[in-house]
């Protein structure tokens, strides 16, 4: 009788093979349909990837573009190659200036008149060397360590000075070399000594042969080999001064580079072709984007197979709100010369879905229309009172046209003094040690602390032009922006008026030594006021001249203007115009940012994604299951092939015990 195997032994039919053979059938329908679905939201998320990249791309030319000063664009020429300029596109203008260079800035250079037999050994002198170069003033200790003539030129190199120095072998012995490290007179070298150890300070002996001023005789201490000059460059007959012959904002947007002296004629012209580039930049990337558009999301209507993005509805949401966008008139300019991308030369083909510019006639139209082109990219303002101006406006403000209305003008903070100025040549203002100091107190915020010229003023004039000057030449002031005006009453009384406006302008005098010759006490001034009035009929805030909307204000809401001077009613309206560029770059950051289109559609993926590694999980514990229940089948059914076996024998046994006995009875 044949035997029946169990798991593992025999026939083999319930082995471990078998297991996992039943295992893998049960796993396979699913573990495929799990791999083809990550296969699929991971290609979807490249897709998106790369979609997302080139709609972000788009995003940078049409910043640019959004920024009215990018649709400005010059170049400048110098008829001299010596006299090198330099401009930037975006600030300066038209015109032509005479140039002529008089004299170039150079670095002052001294040597010291006294020669030394070598470097290294002999002493020079110990004390205390004072360099003064501009406002910056260094001491530097010569002693046992450095006494040598070498010693001296590494302690000044070392000492951050703004000298530099060295050491001239002559052939008939060894001479000190000091330069300004900067050109200019303001960079002049003036050198003191103190504690000289070999004579007096002043005695062109020991180390006081190392110093210099202005003052002293060519043949004392050291010898200026090379003057101290700046540069002076007359442009259209005005004399300009800089320490160095790098002359910038004396025009605006435009920087001067002087090799040599001379004259020549500058040209400033508007650079059409620039501007153009720009634009053709902005064609270039959305051209690039409907490009990456149709590798994802075309159709092959000969073969009938579509893309992996094919009628996807992120995809067309993208191309309808940018055609949408390029396509229309804008608001705003219904009525101007300038409508829409077309009549500047940007053109769609229908049969690539890109944009075709011309840039003769994008320049041609730049040239004839350049508020209404420049509107038609940038954001844009127009105002019917010249003295309002339009700042910025917000991420809600709507094109359209808005009503303005002042109720309150924006003032200057200003001081007024206590007592008239009288000054002739009879009775003077006359400012000594006891009465030459005062300190101001500018916008709340700047300290400025001035030291008149002690003399007799003979005229209210020259007086107010003394302080004047002071505080035109006020670092703190400078610091800080600002500007103080000084004038006289209709009494004649001394005036201070800050140059910025609003309730956070003041100026106040914060201490005097004896101001009663010309009428100033400590005192707090008047404090500037904030424009007020409304915008679109609803009611603005203020700060200084700046008059703006916030939040939950309608279309105007964030619209800003600046009100020059100080009618109140109806100051007109202001038209404000969206350009292409600003709707653009808006939309596209709708699209990439946070909550956007693309963004939302990886989220989604993404969630896809881990809810396919939960799917694998849940897998793998129902197959694990699975194949503790087929081992518990077959390890029962085991049990019971084993039992049958033992059946089996048992039977094989006692039939095999009556077989003999069968056979005796036969016989």
């Amino acid at each position: 009788m044949a035997g029946i195997s169990s798991l593992g032994v025999g026939s083999g039919v319930l082995n471990a093979d078998l297991v996992d053979q039943l295992v893998a059938a049960e796993r396979k329908p699913t573990d495929t349909r799990l791999s083809r679905e990550t296969q699929k939201n991971e290609a979807l998320l490249s897709a998106y990837g790369k979609l997302r990249s080139a709609v972000t791309e788009l995003r940078l030319p049409m910043r640019q573009l959004s920024a009215p000063d990018n649709l400005k664009a010059f170049s400048a020429s110098s008829s001299n190659e010596d006299i090198a300029v330099s401009v930037d596109g975006t600030k300066a203008s038209r015109g032509t200036y005479s140039v002529n260079v008089t004299s170039l800035a150079q670095a002052q250079a001294l040597a010291s008149n006294a020669v030394f037999a070598d470097r290294d050994a002999t002493s020079v002198g110990q004390g205390t060397l004072t360099l003064s170069v501009g406002d910056k003033t260094t001491n530097i200790t010569i002693d046992s360590n450095n006494d040598t003539l070498q010693g001296l030129a590494n302690a000044i190199n070392e000492s951050d000075s703004g000298v530099s120095a060295g050491v001239i072998d002559t052939g008939s012995g060894f001479q000190l070399v000091l330069s300004a490290d900067e050109t200019g007179t303001a960079n002049a070298v003036s050198i003191s000594v103190s504690g000289d150890s070999g004579g007096t300070d002043t005695d062109n002996q020991g180390l006081s042969r190392f110093a210099f001023n202005a003052g002293m005789d060519v043949g004392a201490g050291l010898t200026e080999t090379i003057a101290a000059t700046d540069a002076v460059m007359e442009i259209n007959g005005v004399a300009v001064t800089r320490s160095t012959n790098s002359f910038e904002n004396v025009i605006d947007g435009l920087t001067f580079d002087i090799q040599a002296t001379g004259t020549s004629t500058i040209k400033v012209e508007q650079d059409f072709g620039a501007v153009a580039d720009r634009v053709q930049g902005f064609v270039d990337k959305f051209n690039a984007l409907q490009s990456t558009i149709d590798s994802l999301a075309g159709f092959n209507a000969e073969a009938g197979v579509g893309s992996l993005l094919t009628g996807d509805s992120t995809v067309r949401g993208i191309q309808n709100q940018l055609r949408q966008i390029l396509t229309r008139i804008v608001p705003g300019l219904e009525n101007s010369n300038v409508r829409s991308l077309a009549d500047v030369g940007i053109t769609t083909n229908f049969e690539t879905g890109g944009l075709e510019l011309d840039r003769s006639k994008f320049e041609e139209q730049l040239k004839a229309y350049p508020d209404d082109v420049t509107a038609l990219f940038a954001e844009q303002g127009r105002t019917t009172d010249g003295q309002v101006e339009f700042v910025r406006s917000g991420l809600s403000t709507e094109p359209g046209t808005y009503d303005i209305a002042i109720t309150q003008a924006a003032t200057q903070g200003s001081l007024t003094g206590n007592a008239a100025l009288v000054a002739n040549a009879t009775t003077p203002v006359t400012i000594s040690g006891a009465n030459d100091e005062f300190t101001l107190q500018v916008n709340g915020k700047t300290s400025v602390s001035l030291t008149l010229t002690q003399g007799d003023y003979t005229s209210p004039q020259a007086f107010v032009d003394e302080i004047q000057s002071q505080l035109n030449s006020s670092n703190a002031l400078n610091a800080a922006d600002v500007s103080v005006q000084v004038g006289l009453d209709a009494g004649g009384k001394l005036t201070f008026t800050s140059s910025e406006y609003g309730s956070e302008s003041n100026v106040s005098v914060t201490s005097v030594e004896d101001g009663a010759a010309y009428g100033l006490t400590v005192a707090t001034g008047a404090a500037g006021k904030d424009v007020a009035g409304t915008i679109g009929g609803r009611s603005a805030e203020g700060d200084g001249q700046v008059l703006f909307l916030g939040s939950g204000n309608g279309g105007a809401s964030g619209l800003q203007v600046r009100v020059l001077g100080d009618q109140v009613g109806s100051r007109g309206s202001i038209t404000f115009v969206e350009g292409v560029g600003e709707r653009t770059v808006d939309l596209v950051t709708n699209f990439v940012g946070s909550g956007g289109a693309i963004e939302a559609r990886t989220e989604s993926l993404n969630r896809n994604l881990e809810q396919i590694q939960e799917s694998r999980a849940r897998l793998e514990e129902r197959i694990i299951s699975y194949r503790e229940r087929l081992v518990a089948q077959f390890s029962a059914a085991d049990s019971l092939i084993s039992q049958l076996n033992s059946t089996r024998d048992y039977v094989t046994q006692q039939l095999a015990a009556l077989a003999p006995q069968n056979n005796r009875n036969n016989n």
